[in-house]
C-alpha cells in the first residue's frame, strides 16, 4: 500500500508539469494559433527558473522568471505569425530548436549548481491520514494550483464573456473582426499567456521536479503536452485527466524497476511516447469527432481587411 501511495503521489507530480503546459497550449489553440515551440520555451524557462532560484534562493522568483522567459519567447513567436503571417508550424519548430540550443549554451555554467534545501509540503491534518495523506496531501502547492487552473480555465472558456470572445476568434476571426474585436491583439494575449504557462511548467521541472539543470532535461515533455491538447479535444478538464494518465505511465517505469520487474529499461522509457502515439491514433480514427471539437481556424492565418 505504501508503494502504491508513493506511485500516486509521483503521478500527480509528473502530471502537474504536463497539465500546466498543456493548458497553456490549449489557450493558444482556442485562439486559432498552433505553437509547436513548447519544448523550446520550456527549456529556456527551465534554465531561467533554475538560475534565478540558485541566485536568489527563492523558488517562487524562479517560477516568475520561467513565466517571463516563456512569455517573452511566445511574444516573439506571436509577432512572427500574427503580424508578419509566417507559417505557424515552421515558426514553432524554429522556436523549439532555438530554445534547445540557447538553453544549452546559457546553462553550461549551471550544470554543477545546486539549489538549497528543498522544503517539505504537507496539508495540516490531512497529510497524516494513512495512505491518503502520503498519496494526495504532501504535494507542492503548484500540484493543487494546476487543478484549480483547469477548473478556472473551464469556467473562463464556457461561462465568461472574454472566454466566448476568445473561442469566437478561434472559430472565425473574420466574423470577430467584423464585430469590432481586435483579433490580432487577442491572439497575441492568448499566445503570451500560453507561453507563460509553458514557462511555469519548465521552471517547475528544474526547480521542483528534478531539481537541477541538465541540458535537454525537458526530454520531450513539451511535445507530449502538445499532444495532450488533441487528446483532450481542447477541453481543460480532459487535459487534466490526460496529464495524470501520461504522468502515471511515466512513473510506472520507475515503480516497476523498483519492484524488480525484469523488463528492459529502454522499453520502459518508451512507454510515455508509445502511449501518446496510441492515444492519438485512437482519437484520430474518428475524424468527425476531432472536427466537431477543434477550433475551425486552428493553424490558419488571418489577414484583416482581406
Amino acid at each position: 500500500m505504501e508503494s502504491i501511495a508513493l506511485l500516486i503521489a509521483a503521478t500527480l507530480n509528473a502530471g502537474t508539469l504536463l497539465a500546466i503546459a498543456a493548458l497553456g497550449l490549449l489557450i493558444n489553440e482556442r485562439s486559432g494559433i498552433v505553437n509547436l515551440g513548447a519544448e523550446g520555451m520550456m527549456l529556456v524557462a527551465a534554465i531561467a527558473g533554475f538560475a534565478t532560484a540558485v541566485h536568489t534562493g527563492s523558488d517562487w522568483l524562479g517560477f516568475a522568471a520561467g513565466m517571463g522567459a516563456g512569455a517573452l519567447l511566445a511574444a516573439a513567436f506571436g509577432v512572427l505569425v500574427i503580424w508578419l503571417n509566417t507559417n505557424q508550424y515552421a515558426a514553432g519548430l524554429a522556436l523549439s530548436l532555438f530554445g534547445g540550443g540557447f538553453s544549452a549554451f546559457v546553462g553550461i555554467s549551471y550544470t554543477q549548481a545546486k539549489l538549497g534545501p528543498r522544503p517539505n509540503f504537507a496539508v495540516p491534518g490531512l497529510a497524516d491520514i494513512p495512505f491518503i495523506g502520503p498519496a494526495l496531501f504532501r504535494q507542492h502547492p503548484l500540484v493543487y494550483g494546476a487543478i484549480a487552473l483547469a477548473l478556472l480555465l473551464g469556467w473562463f472558456l464556457y461561462r465568461s464573456r472574454a472566454g466566448l470572445v476568445l473561442r469566437a476568434v478561434g472559430e472565425s476571426p473574420e466574423s470577430a473582426h467584423a464585430l469590432g474585436y481586435p483579433v490580432r491583439r487577442i491572439r497575441l494575449a492568448a499566445v503570451m499567456t500560453g507561453g507563460a504557462l509553458c514557462g511555469l511548467a519548465g521552471a517547475y521541472v528544474s526547480v521542483v521536479y528534478t531539481p537541477l539543470w541538465v541540458e535537454g532535461m525537458i526530454a520531450g515533455k513539451g511535445w507530449i503536452a502538445l499532444a495532450l491538447t488533441t487528446f483532450a479535444t481542447w477541453r481543460p478538464a480532459r487535459v487534466l485527466l490526460g496529464a495524470y494518465l501520461f504522468g502515471g505511465v511515466t512513473m510506472l517505469q520507475f515503480h516497476l524497476q523498483g519492484q524488480g520487474v525484469e523488463i528492459a529499461s529502454q522499453f520502459l522509457s518508451m512507454l510515455p511516447y508509445l502511449a501518446t502515439i496510441a492515444v492519438l491514433v485512437l482519437i484520430s480514427s474518428n475524424a468527425n469527432f476531432i472536427r466537431a471539437n477543434m477550433p475551425a481556424s486552428l493553424g490558419k492565418p488571418f489577414f484583416p481587411g482581406a
